[in-house]
């Protein structure tokens, strides 16, 4: 698994939102300016994370994004399923399930325990402990 450069995009402006905490909405410009992302490309992200209603955006003069819950309430893993085609380490786990070889593959066993592994560890953080401050 390869996480695209809109994942790890991703990942950093929901955590600079979660940095944020409950100081309002943060225009784009000030997203893209802080995270170093392209603003054009930041804009498709943002579409992206509004549609699958992790984040809501306001107009006007105080407009931005923000949000739609707790920082302790969604995960690196809620955020890379929207923006990765496929989280799985090899292609026959991608979920097509149209593998001809899937009955007799003897190496199947390791790509489902690393998918579970690699699932395990992006469900584990959550944006409240990525945003913490490290000592």
């Amino acid at each position: 698994m390869i996480v695209s450069a809109k994942g790890r995009y991703a990942l950093r402006v929901m955590i600079a939102l979660a940095a944020r905490g409950k100081s309002g909405p943060v225009p784009l410009k000030e997203l893209s300016a802080k995270e170093s992302i392209p603003h054009k490309f930041l804009e498709q992200i943002m579409a992206e994370l509004v549609k699958a209603g992790l984040v809501e955006s306001s107009r006007g003069k105080n407009g931005g994004y923000s949000l739609t819950r707790p920082p302790e309430e969604c995960t690196a893993a809620d955020i890379l399923r929207v923006t990765e085609t496929s989280l799985a380490a090899a292609e026959c786990t991608a979920g097509s399930g149209d593998c001809p070889r899937a009955g007799v593959c003897p190496t199947l066993p390791i790509w489902r325990a690393l998918d579970e592994v690699i699932d395990d560890c992006l469900k584990r953080f959550t944006l409240a402990e990525l945003a913490s401050p490290r000592l």
